[in-house]
């Protein structure tokens, strides 16, 4: 979902997650001239297993992990064998997932960690060990199924209009990267940007899904790539992303730095959100500012597992605390990271395995994760407010050679 990240977790998969100041998304090529090309989109099914860099990666012991001692082992499993549901799909992980359904590795989780991985120190380009960590969530709106009172900001599905791309089959270094437009004769030209698109110009009427009642919130929802909304007869209903315009991401937090509106150490979801209601008639202008526009679908729940997230990049619910999205191209999707980093705005360690189940568009480098919080009041306190440094360790099955690319 899992997209960008920064003082409000990771945008989906699609736009970037950070409505503040954190790094701007990865996506390039959106300009008037040539179609947008975009890593928003992830991938919907496990992709193939493949190392990270050599050169990005430092082996490790298990004592060079801080507290590895001291983490729920037994917790870190069962989202490993969560994951294993997509993970053993791929030749290269089938046996590690056999193993972790063995009564062994349920009999002593860390030991069988140690076991059937090596630990390896994710550096970055630099040679550093230190990156950013963000955090993402899923959002709660209110909605409607009908344009009604106060309900008048669609939530929209993908347009008819919208092509989309897959150039990995003919050039594999586009894994992840997408060509998005639209077809102008036999030209395939640039989509409409969020301006365009909120102005009517894009053929999106009867596209609408819901509608909901503030324009902030329906931002931070493209922005996270999924959420929840309650509608007006009690029914909870998910949205989760499904395409996205091809334009980069930008950072509203960041412009509303630029324009004097907010100091850098102010911007966070709460003190955007303050500001929108302080400046009701200016708050279309500044979400225009980011070209970037988000479609949605709607899903299901599991009424067994209420406690599991939408699915991340693949295609795996996401489990609160225990996963993180990641750059694809630097660590493994399904690889279980440790990170060790601290809590949002405090000192206090958040030091555990977790799991690379997403991606952002945002997200980009080997040092850099985005940790989600889950869904809920607490979820979207902790995330708008993380920002932190971190270091990363990932482990890889033993029998995976390590080599340069």
């Amino acid at each position: 979902m899992p997209a960008a990240s920064g003082t409000a977790g990771s945008a989906p998969p699609a736009a970037g997650r950070s409505p503040g100041t954190g790094t701007p998304p990865s996506a390039s090529g959106s300009t008037t001239t040539a179609p947008a090309v975009s890593n928003a989109s992830p991938p919907r099914t496990a992709s193939a297993a493949r190392a990270p860099r050599a050169d990005l990666l430092r082996r490790a012991g298990w004592g060079d992990l801080p507290n590895w001692i001291a983490d729920d082992h037994p917790h870190a499993l069962r989202t490993l064998r969560h994951a294993c549901a997509a993970l053993e799909r791929q030749e290269a992980w089938r046996s590690t997932c056999l193993q972790a359904r063995s009564t062994e590795a349920e009999r002593d989780p860390r030991r069988w960690f140690e076991s059937a991985f090596r630990p390896w120190q994710l550096l970055n380009v630099d040679g550093s060990e230190s990156g950013l960590v963000t955090g993402y969530y899923e959002p709660l709106l209110r909605g409607s199924r009908t344009r009604v009172g106060a309900f008048i900001y669609p939530v929209l599905g993908p347009p008819d209009d919208l092509v989309t791309v897959d150039l990995t089959s003919v050039v594999p270094e586009t894994t992840g990267l997408r060509l998005r437009g639209r077809l102008d004769g036999s030209r395939l030209v640039p989509y409409y940007t969020r301006a365009q698109i909120e102005a009517g110009i894009a053929p999106v009427a009867g596209r609408e899904l819901l509608w909901v009642d503030d324009p902030i919130e329906l931002f931070f929802l493209q922005v996270q790539g999924s959420g929840r909304v309650q509608l007006t007869d009690g029914t909870m209903v998910r949205v989760l992303y499904a395409n996205q315009n091809g334009y980069p991401y930008r950072s509203i937090g960041r412009v509303l730095i630029e324009r004097g509106e907010l100091k850098p150490n102010e911007v966070s979801m709460p003190t955007i959100r303050a500001w929108a209601l302080m400046h009701p008639g200016q708050v279309r202008e500044l979400l225009n500012a980011n070209d970037s526009y988000v479609f949605f679908r709607l899903a299901e729940d599991d009424p067994r597992r209420p406690d599991l997230g939408a699915p991340g990049a693949m295609g795996i619910p996401l489990i609160a605390g225990r996963s993180i999205a990641v750059d694809p191209r630097m660590v493994p999707l399904g690889a279980p990271v440790y990170l060790a980093t601290t809590r949002p705005s405090s000192a206090g360690p958040l030091e555990r395995t977790v799991l690379a189940l997403d991606t952002g568009s945002a997200i980009t480098g080997a040092v850099r994760a985005d940790f989600y919080w889950g869904f809920g009041e607490e979820a979207d306190r902790e995330a708008g407010r993380m920002k932190q440094s971190g270091r990363m360790w990932v482990m890889l099955p033993k029998d995976w050679s390590v080599k340069p690319d």
